[in-house]
């Protein structure tokens, strides 16, 4: 498509491509994308830990490829249990509106120089797009540019999107990107006012390239094996998958077949973990892996299991689909369900008994297996190409643009 060059600045809480963070990866690839054809700066801070906001990056202005990346010093790092005294507050409905106001703040990364600039410069640029609206950089940020901000929400259905100060938040933005028609109805059932413009736009995929098996060899792992990728973490839901596995491989199968054979088709984990993880026969946790050993997790696993009760788009599934790999998703969360209907890729529990009737049949039924793979590799061609995906995004940027006005 052929339009105007603009320049643009992107806001995010953390930036770098040793982050594993899903909104923090898609802000760093749709500019990445958005660079080529634009002026691309990006906001950011100084932190790399999304719990402490401890500052490790250098401070300052650094060329990263095509995007220029201004780091701001975080001033506070958050404390833990005084951030969860008044998380308790805020999430029980009754807190005022200064005591939501400061739960943003305490949340951080706590940035004031980033809202400075964009206060001084943010007339600048065109258009300043948000990643993430519990973050005190969009929370703050987003009035000071109102009328050329974009937020690109991220929302999932936890406690955080009911504060009451987000139904005047939410209205503000010249407009809003949003990842699923879920998402989309989550935010603007919480509008109070005007509903912005706005665009769905997911995120992009290159088709895979070919991956090695051997790449395996160094972890331990041999196929079969069922995968889950990610953040190890109990709000991710993995406590919740790690209980449930355990029970379906230590639970002798209907046919008669033994114990043993269940543990020889193990739940690897890969991803850096949060919560302890029980030392078990089916369980194999990988902590970080490599972008091929990554690849070829995906590429060899019979199946992903996607156990988050909250996402607004999760990317790890359609990456498993993008490899024709079927999926076993938790039907609770609203994002997951659709994308698994909508795309015919995966099925679906919502308890124990669910969860292991369908492993059963995945691991067992090659037919399905297969066609719920090739049904979701599908939907990715369709739907989640990068030029599919930056042309939805740069229509509706351009039909936002507002002219740069110099001070």
């Amino acid at each position: 498509m052929s339009s105007p060059s603009l320049r643009l600045c992107c806001v995010v809480h953390r930036f770098g491509a040793d982050i594993a963070g899903g909104s923090e990866g898609h802000c760093r690839a749709v500019a990445e994308r958005l660079a080529t054809r634009h002026d691309v700066t990006i906001l950011t801070t100084t932190a790399k830990d999304h719990v402490s906001w401890r500052n490790e990056y250098p401070a300052g202005q650094a060329d990263v490829g095509r995007l220029h990346v201004h780091r701001f010093p975080v001033v506070r790092q958050r404390r833990i249990r005084e951030f969860a005294a008044l998380s308790e507050v805020v999430f029980a409905g009754d807190a005022s509106p200064d005591t939501q106001i400061e739960w943003f703040r305490r949340n951080g990364p706590e940035v004031p120089d980033l809202l400075a600039h964009l206060e001084t410069h943010g007339h600048r640029y065109d258009l300043v797009l948000f990643w993430s609206f519990r973050y005190y950089q969009s929370f703050f940020g987003v009035p000071i540019v109102a009328d050329r901000a974009v937020l690109v929400p991220t929302a999932e259905e936890d406690l955080a999107i009911r504060i009451g100060a987000l139904k005047r938040f939410f209205s503000r933005p010249a407009g809003m990107v949003y990842l699923t028609p879920e998402e989309q109805v989550l935010v603007e059932r919480q509008v109070d006012g005007r509903v912005p413009p706005s665009c769905i736009i997911g995120c992009g995929l290159e088709p895979p390239a070919a991956h090695d098996r051997a790449a395996l060899a160094p972890v331990g792992v041999t196929p079969p094996y069922v995968l889950y990728l990610g953040r190890i973490d109990p709000n991710k839901g993995c406590e919740t998958l790690v209980r449930f596995y355990m029970r379906w491989a230590d639970r002798l199968p209907a046919d008669g077949g033994s114990v043993a054979l269940r543990h020889a088709i193990p739940l690897v984990m890969a991803g850096p973990p949060n919560m302890p993880i029980p030392s078990h026969p089916a369980l194999r946790a990988l902590g970080y892996v490599d972008a091929p050993v990554r690849e070829a997790l995906l590429g060899e696993a019979s199946l992903l299991v996607v156990p988050s009760p909250y996402e607004s788009l999760s990317m790890v599934l359609l990456e498993a689909w993008n490899h024709a790999v079927p999926a076993l998703v938790n039907a609770r969360c609203r994002v997951l369900e659709g994308q698994a209907r909508r795309a015919g890729g995966a099925l679906a529990y919502r308890n124990y008994d669910e969860f292991a009737v369908a492993l059963d049949r995945l691991l067992r039924d090659v037919s399905v297996a297969r066609q719920l793979g090739a049904a979701g590799r599908a939907y990715v061609d369709e739907t989640y190409r990068w030029p599919h995906v930056m042309e939805t995004l740069e229509r509706f940027l351009v039909s936002l643009r507002q002219p740069v006005r110099f001070a």
